[in-house]
């Protein structure tokens, strides 16, 4: 028995010593020995030799000087990686796609082509006219009302001017509660829709937007006016104009440039997707750095060109760039991106 017990013993502190120590200490000093970049978890460094990111894991850029990475369900968070899971009929996936285009879209024939669609969108949004009725923004808010609910939710300075338009208007905030006796007490969310269908009587071809006014003590601050221009009514109302202009023949962008990957993280965008990207990067470049802009975009184009391929060491599929790696090659050439 004593026998039995022993040998058990000693089979389970070899197995122990073997399993949790000697195998990962082997698979780490290997790691470190050989493979130390991609054991440490593919982290770039910065101009100034500080990490940046993963070349794994995709992030977002804020500055034109810079190429976008594909759109991300989980805002980039690589610990809530995740797709959208919505469907091509779902009509949020087709608003988010458009709200992408609706800024960078251009005509591809006809006598404006190559030209944005974007300022088309503005002029006939000032007219307040879509499919032969007039008020955009309350046929807008009304068809989707989930859309006008999450543009409220958005930000604490669109829920306050809610709010402080419900106090202005203390009849129709009556007339709400009594239309919808199971909200007594209804927050900015809940008066979206009627909100907007006010908004868009009184202020036709405009819309709310966050404008800065510079006070007498230098600081700016925000305060929400109704506009007619902007990238809000570009992206936002570019899907409904562009069901009013069916017939308008636009560019083509790449898939990957609209649609999210499966996890959301993806740091890979094909090149075609990068060179749609170039003209807006490298112009920003050429004006930062008061060069021609041909010839920084050229220098662009050479860099995306020996960054890019594809797999199977080029043999299958299409070419792709990493962004990080890329904008950090633009970094370290061009050095610190305008602020402006």
């Amino acid at each position: 028995m004593s026998k039995d017990i022993s040998k058990s013993l000693l089979l389970l502190s070899f197995s122990v010593v073997l399993c949790c120590i000697i195998y990962p200490l082997s698979l780490w000093v290997a790691g470190q020995t050989f493979f130390s970049f991609q054991a440490n978890g593919s982290i770039l460094n910065g101009p100034d030799g500080k990490p940046v990111g993963s070349k794994l894991i995709a992030q977002p850029f804020t500055k034109d000087e810079y190429f976008q990475p594909r759109p991300s369900a989980a805002s980039y968070d690589a610990s809530a990686s995740a797709s959208s899971s919505l469907a091509a009929s779902n009509y949020a996936l087709r608003d988010r796609v458009a709200r992408f285009l609706g800024p960078i879209v251009r005509y591809r024939s006809g006598p404006k082509a190559g030209q944005l669609v974007a300022p088309d969108v503005e002029s006939w949004f000032q007219k307040d006219m879509f499919q032969g009725k007039p008020h955009i923004v309350a046929q807008w808010a009304t068809q989707h009302n989930s859309l006008a609910q999450a543009w409220v939710n958005m930000d604490t300075t669109h829920s306050a001017y809610v709010n402080d338009w419900a106090k202005a208007h203390p009849l129709i905030a009556a007339r709400f509660v009594k239309d919808h006796p199971a909200i007594p007490e209804p927050k900015a969310p809940d008066l979206a829709v009627v909100f907007f269908q006010i908004f868009s009587e009184e202020n036709p071809g405009k819309f709310p937007f966050a404008v800065g006014h510079t006070g007498g003590d230098g600081k700016t601050e925000m305060a929400m006016e109704p506009v007619s221009t902007g990238s809000d009514i570009q992206s936002i109302f570019f899907l409904m104009w562009r069901e009013d202009h069916p017939k308008a023949d636009l560019q083509e962008v790449p898939g990957d440039m609209v649609m999210a990957s499966a996890s959301g993280l993806d740091p890979d965008i094909t090149l075609q997707n990068a060179e749609f990207q170039l003209e807006r990067v490298s112009s920003k470049w050429a004006v930062d750095l008061k060069r021609d802009p041909a010839v920084v975009q050229k220098e662009i184009e050479q860099i995306l060109q020996k960054n890019a391929s594809a797999p199977l060491g080029g043999l299958a599929g299409e070419k792709f760039i990493n962004v990080l790696e890329v904008n950090l090659e633009l970094r370290n050439r061009y050095g610190e991106p305008s602020s402006s």
